[in-house]
């Protein structure tokens, strides 16, 4: 085979991008060439997003755009895959004739035949049982080396009324933790201090094949692992955050006290209404017992505004929690109906302006809240992990941060110090969300 080149844009969430490391790692290891710019490709494979209509119009986007490099002759085929291929299997060919391939989450593991087809000339469409999604097997990382995601389980059983990810990607599916220690182990050994832990939902790991919620149990076992020196936990359900759990983050210094939930509302009715389990008091309850048990623990969640007969006064309800709770971290979207949900069609739709509205006042007051925060961090020394560096400048993040998706702290040295480096920083001010500080001895 010739050494052909192949370049990769995955959007979306980090389940996704895992899946399109494992697809680099298939094609490397089959003779490919991985490039980063669509221009210095043969091939560019789009690994979309289909969650919401953001998601969806931006994976479209890029699609087009690529195109334009192949009507210009500089590039030769495109593949799209991901969640936009497996959802709307009939649609892109017909819209997007440039495209050569569109394969659904089940095809991954034949990346290879898929893209060598596509450069001769031969068209795919490809849709197996979302069961064949591998989740085993080597992969490429496009995260920086000092970190890096770990999936532990696929599929969702949930059936939130307003989401279409039990469809596109399957039934719940736990790897086996003997797996999952393995594959921690050999990114540890490539120089990975820092491991994120997700799943459409963390929390049920285990449920499936051990008969019990186990995420307790694999922290335990990866804690045990020479190198990883921070665990952080994303997309937990709060009504699957045991006592246990709570215990085993509190008692090990290798778990970071910061975890992901997304709660999406706290209005029970808007709740109810979204099928999920709980209401504002109950979660207040929740995350009372876990910040009394850990220590300085980090919150983060998401919350969506402009569900369908969402009013005013359950959105107060919103803002009241918020105030109450004062999250550390917390993003927010609007509804967005997607085909195929039970709310896609429901009576009551909220105005486009309404929801925008209602997502920026709750951001602002979200902003205030970590102002706030921040304030009360000046002062404090952390422990801070080194994500980049520029001249004498250098931005890292403690355990109150997440990568990509939380701010962070900027700060300086008298020493030189490398990218994934740990040093201790002196928060001295803050600018916005982000802190800044000094390093210390």
């Amino acid at each position: 085979m010739m050494n052909y080149k192949v370049g990769m844009i995955s959007l979306g969430c980090p389940k996704n991008q895992v899946d399109g490391e494992a697809m680099l790692a298939k094609l490397s290891k089959a003779g490919f060439t991985i490039v980063n710019e669509i221009q210095d490709s043969n091939i560019m494979i789009v690994n979309t997003c289909g969650f919401i209509d953001a998601a969806k119009t931006e994976a479209i986007e890029t699609i087009l755009e690529i195109a334009e490099y192949k009507k210009a002759g500089l590039i030769n085929a495109i593949v799209v895959t991901g969640c936009l291929a497996e959802r709307y299997q009939d649609e892109i060919k017909k819209e997007m004739p440039e495209v050569d391939a569109v394969i659904g989450i089940g095809a991954n593991a034949d990346i290879v035949k898929v893209c060598q087809k596509a450069l001769i000339g031969l068209e795919t469409e490809l849709f197996p049982n979302k069961c064949y999604l591998p989740l085993e097997g080597e992969r490429m990382l496009s995260t920086p080396s000092h970190w890096a995601y770990l999936k532990i389980a696929e599929g969702c059983d949930n059936r939130c009324s307003y989401c279409a990810i039990p469809s596109i990607r399957g039934k719940f599916r736990s790897r086996k933790m003997e797996d999952i220690v393995a594959e921690a182990n050999l990114l540890a050994k490539k120089g990975v201090k820092e491991l994120i832990l997700i799943a459409q939902d963390t929390t049920k790991y285990g449920q499936d094949i051990y008969g019990e919620y186990s995420l307790d149990k694999l922290l335990k076992e990866l804690i045990k692992i020479d190198g990883i020196e921070w665990l952080r936990l994303f997309y937990c359900y709060p009504q699957r955050i045991t006592d246990s759990l709570i215990d085993v983050i509190a008692s090990e210094d290798k778990i970071c006290n910061y975890i992901d939930i997304p709660l999406q509302h706290a209005d029970k009715d808007v709740l109810k209404a979204m099928n999920r389990v709980g209401d504002g008091e109950e979660y207040k309850s929740l995350l009372g017992k876990m910040r009394a048990k850990i220590d300085g623990l980090s919150l983060r969640t998401t919350f969506m505004v402009g569900f369908p007969g969402e009013t005013d006064s359950q959105f107060e309800n919103l803002c009241d929690f918020v105030k109450d709770v004062e999250f550390d971290k917390m993003g927010c979207f609007t509804f967005s109906p997607e085909e195929g949900t039970p709310a896609f069609d429901m009576e009551n739709q909220v105005d486009g302006d309404v929801k925008k509205h209602r997502a920026e006042l709750l951001m602002e007051l979200q902003y205030g809240i970590t102002e706030n925060s921040n304030k009360k961090r000046v002062g404090n020394t952390y422990k801070v992990i080194i994500d980049s560096v520029d001249g004498e400048e250098y931005t890292g993040r403690s355990y109150l941060d997440s990568p990509e998706i939380d701010s962070g702290i900027i700060f300086t040295s008298e020493k030189k110090h490398s990218v994934g480096e740990f040093v201790n920083v002196l928060i001295t001010d803050f600018d916005g969300y982000d802190l800044i500080g000094e390093v210390v001895q």
